[in-house]
């Protein structure tokens, strides 16, 4: 994975599940390096600072909406890693600026000042829901990808990269199904929008991985995508609440039956790899040889047509060698 040796890292959204357990990934190394962790939780940083203890790490207060103190907190950074953003769905659709706000503009600033500092490497984590989106918080996404990849266009060859990672559901994460159901079991009914229902799931640790493995790839104005496997919705119910019955409560407005991580209209400029898939944009394809076989046209990557899947049995020795209580 990535070699961090005299790096300084700029974390956004540093005290979220993400930010906590990639900050924790990089202080496992012997390396020399600085970790910025850039968030706007004044006491998720209070509590993080003291369970840390790490002289390794610095806390800056601070939201991706403002520009000037994002400009502060990147001088001297030579890695940021883009992980702040509105995720809530529900949120989003009731307060559509201020997800623009944060997920948009937010990106925009980000980039803006990577630019500006000279920072050389910039990784953004996107989601499925960017890709093909039903919803606005997807929407928002998709714009934030549009961004990162075309600010390799805005800045000359030897200075800032960009490129983004797209993956699905992490595993008991905050807002995840998995700590729902958990709940939900007490009243002794779950309740279940569509049995059809599918999604992709990758575990934290994965995620934080796979993130850092594209950092070590990225050339700039790659979409990567990790091959991780789909998992019905009413499966996890019935590996988290065994024997608790369900009730069909339909599928709420800005959900989809099935998650989609590469279009077909993607397929037009992506290549697939061992362990993931490449959406590379022709501007942004180079002498220097990337590797991977290039996708049929029409080609697509969705929960429901992935080659991968849990068996119930997988999935829940997933969660206990993950340790997500269920």
């Amino acid at each position: 994975m990535t070699d961090f040796e005299g790096q300084k890292i700029l974390i956004t959204g540093g005290t979220g599940s993400f930010g906590r357990a990639m900050v924790d990934s990089i202080l496992q190394s012997k390396e020399s390096f600085e970790v910025i962790v850039f968030s706007r939780d004044e006491l998720k940083q209070f509590e993080m600072r003291n369970q840390l203890a790490d002289t390794r790490v610095r806390f800056l207060l601070g939201d991706v909406r403002d520009r000037e103190r994002l400009m502060q907190a990147s001088r001297g950074v030579t890695t940021i890693i883009h992980a702040a953003a509105m995720k809530q769905i529900p949120a989003a659709e009731d307060n559509p600026m201020e997800a623009i706000k944060t997920n948009v503009v937010g990106a925009e600033n980000v980039i803006n000042v990577a630019i500006a500092n000279r920072v050389s490497r910039v990784i953004a984590l996107s989601t499925d829901k960017a890709a093909n989106p039903s919803n606005l918080y997807g929407a928002t996404k998709l714009c934030s990808d549009k961004l990162f990849v075309a600010g390799n266009s805005l800045c000359a060859k030897e200075e800032s990269r960009f490129s983004v990672v797209r993956y699905g559901n992490v595993l008991g994460s905050r807002g995840s199904v998995i700590p729902f159901f958990v709940q939900e079991r007490s009243r002794g009914l779950i309740p279940i929008t569509d049995v059809r229902m599918t999604r992709f799931w990758l575990s934290l640790d994965q995620g934080v991985r796979f993130v850092r493995a594209s950092l070590e790839k990225m050339q700039g104005g790659e979409i990567f995508v990790p091959k991780i496997p789909s998992f019905k919705v009413v499966d996890v119910a019935h590996v988290v609440a065994p024997g608790v019955p369900h009730e069909i409560v339909g599928i709420r407005p800005g959900e989809k039956l099935h998650e989609t991580m590469i279009t077909p209209d993607d397929s037009l400029t992506t290549y697939e790899f061992d362990d993931h898939y490449e959406i590379i944009p022709d501007k942004f394809l180079t002498n220097q040889s990337r590797g991977g076989q290039k996708v049929v046209e029409g080609f697509s990557y969705t929960s429901e047509n992935n080659p991968l899947w849990f068996s119930p049995e997988q999935f829940r020795e997933t969660l206990i060698l993950n340790g997500i209580p269920f």
